[in-house]
């Protein structure tokens, strides 16, 4: 069985920091993408960071390059997602998912749950 689980979550303050943990498993972690998507209500899923498990190459969006950096344990089951330099605009459901495709919601078949990130004062 496939799972995807994420954590971390929680309140920061603008230009605070975050750390975000996904454990996946029921797969081989060799073969595919790991990606973190983030939702506000009322809008699409948007791609952030995506990381391919055999290699370790990774891929950024625009709005969250030089901010986030997304990596993995020695394992490669377990991955994180550092956030730095927060701002308003990163508050949003984060999600972690398995897939194929780089910061594509249709390249995905597995998602958590989501975590919440809120960045205010």
């Amino acid at each position: 069985e496939v799972q995807v689980v994420e954590s971390g979550g929680g309140l920061v303050q603008p230009g605070g920091s975050l750390r975000l943990s996904c454990a996946a498993s029921g797969f081989s972690f060799d073969n595919y993408a790991i990606a973190w998507f983030r939702q506000v209500p009322g809008k699409d899923r948007e791609g952030t960071s995506c990381i391919t498990l055999s290699d370790g190459n990774t891929h950024y969006a625009d709005s969250v390059q030089g901010r986030f950096t997304i990596s993995t344990d020695n394992a490669k089951n377990t991955l994180w997602l550092q956030m730095n330099n927060l701002t308003s605009e990163d508050t949003a459901v984060y999600y972690c998912a398995k897939g194929y495709s780089n910061l594509l919601s249709s390249g995905m078949d597995y998602w958590g749950k989501g975590t919440l990130v809120i960045v205010s004062s």
